[in-house]
């Protein structure tokens, strides 16, 4: 059997045909690099976009507003003309660490497709864009037995956009996650009766536009600080049990009520999908359940590089193809040997008040925005900084369902004091 397995050789090889592995794929060809391969199981590259067909994507990269479809589109052009190749149907199912070839590192990964069976692929260098998955019901540990209608927000989104399935016609959603909200509408559009959305904390967890345009302007009522707790029905769900909670997440007592529905949707939450990255040994941050990464966007293995929601969850898909250009870009400079990093390696640190942040390391190579989000809303003035001096921006509110942004020149990095190796980045209240 083994003696049937084929090998190939790329440079630039990118595992994931969403949106960041797609523009990342595209500006390595740009920058240079001749052979840029993206790997996807899919039987069509476009990502969680393919079903994402509401409105406001686009508004950052391409000045209009744009459907998911659309903005996908755009890109697999750009990439398709610009020489990279697509190989479809195609699980990345092994990735082995990376070993020492000549002035370098090389990475080298396991590959089956239907046509071609199995194949061992060499790169100069990797990509990981593999997106994250949601949060499912199993993962919440919610009482009652296991009826039919419990789906993830995604699975009903791509029932209803892509497959051409109503999930239900009574519809609870437990979580305020940007899928679940946008979903609301579309079962009411699409005729269902959206009950009640509820949220475990005491903020949302989505965009507040979402809330405006997905909730509000369609009545459907939303309550903070609640679970569901009970599912109830046998074939069929039949209808759930809400109850409030305090801020110790313990039950308030005489708050249990049961709501009737025949579907739940489930918006609680996005993971990063890094079983590849854990098998190629990277070092992964505690907090975004990502890759630990510099201003390349280049991992703790110097050949492998990652981007978009592998390394932290991103509110706007601008941002994702954003950080795919950079990290698709310093890829095909490494595998033509070209990449310098900084002179310096600093760590970056957080204040209590900021919850995620990404890139992880700096070298002072090159300009960089961190992105981050904050641990609780600040409903008010308050100061993003970057500490010893290097960047500071007054706000006019920090939520955690939206993404700020910190950019730190690289020149005023290698003018720190030799002494100094990491920076600071807080939040304070005005």
């Amino acid at each position: 059997m083994s003696a049937a397995l084929t090998q190939r050789e790329v440079d630039v090889a990118v595992i994931g045909g969403g949106p960041a592995g797609v523009a990342a794929a595209f500006a390595a060809r740009k920058e240079g690099a001749a052979k840029v391969v993206v790997f996807e199981r899919d039987w069509e590259a476009g990502g969680i976009l393919q079903q994402c067909i509401h409105p406001g994507f686009g508004l950052h990269t391409f000045g209009e507003e744009l459907t998911g479809p659309e903005y996908m589109d755009r890109y697999l052009k750009l990439a398709r003309e610009s020489g990279v190749e697509f190989d479809l149907n195609t699980m990345v199912f092994q990735m082995d660490p990376p070993t020492l070839e000549g002035s370098g590192k090389q990475a080298s990964f396991w590959t089956m497709n239907p046509q071609r069976g199995i194949e061992r692929v060499k790169a100069k260098s990797v990509v990981l864009a593999m997106g994250c998955r949601e949060r499912p019901a199993g993962a919440l540990g919610i009482a009652g037995s296991r009826p039919a209608g419990v789906y993830t927000a995604g699975t009903a989104q791509r029932f209803v956009n892509m497959e051409g399935f109503m999930p239900g016609k009574k519809v609870v959603i437990m979580g305020t996650g940007d899928i679940g909200l946008i979903m609301a509408r579309r079962m009411m559009l699409e005729g269902a009766e959206v009950v009640a959305v509820f949220e475990i904390m005491p903020w949302v967890s989505g965009l507040r536009r979402n809330i405006a345009q997905c909730l509000d302007d369609f009545g459907i009522p939303y309550y903070l600080e609640y679970n569901v707790c009970e599912l109830h029905g046998k074939d069929r769900l039949e209808g759930v049990s809400v109850v409030q909670i305090d801020k110790n997440r313990k039950p308030v007592d005489g708050t249990l009520r049961f709501v009737g529905c025949d579907t739940l949707l489930l918006a609680v939450g996005l993971i990063p999908e890094n079983e590849l990255s854990k098998m190629a040994g990277l070092k992964l941050d505690s907090s975004t359940n990502g890759p630990v990464v510099n201003e390349f966007l280049q991992t703790s293995e110097e050949c492998i590089f990652a981007a978009g929601n592998v390394v932290v969850v991103y509110d706007l898909v601008d941002f994702v193809s954003q950080q795919g250009e950079r990290a698709g870009r310093s890829a095909a400079l490494y595998a033509m040997r070209k990449l310098e990093k900084g002179p310096r390696d600093f760590q970056v640190e957080t204040s209590p008040e900021i919850r995620v942040i990404s890139p992880q390391k700096l070298s002072g190579g090159e300009d960089v925005t961190l992105f981050l989000r904050v641990a609780q809303p600040v409903e008010g003035r308050c100061r993003l900084y970057a500490d010893p001096g290097i960047y500071s921006q007054n706000l006019r509110y920090a939520r955690p369902g939206e993404m700020n942004e910190v950019k730190v020149s690289a020149e005023k990095l290698r003018a720190l004091p030799s002494d100094v190796n990491s920076i600071k980045i807080g939040l304070e209240v005005l």
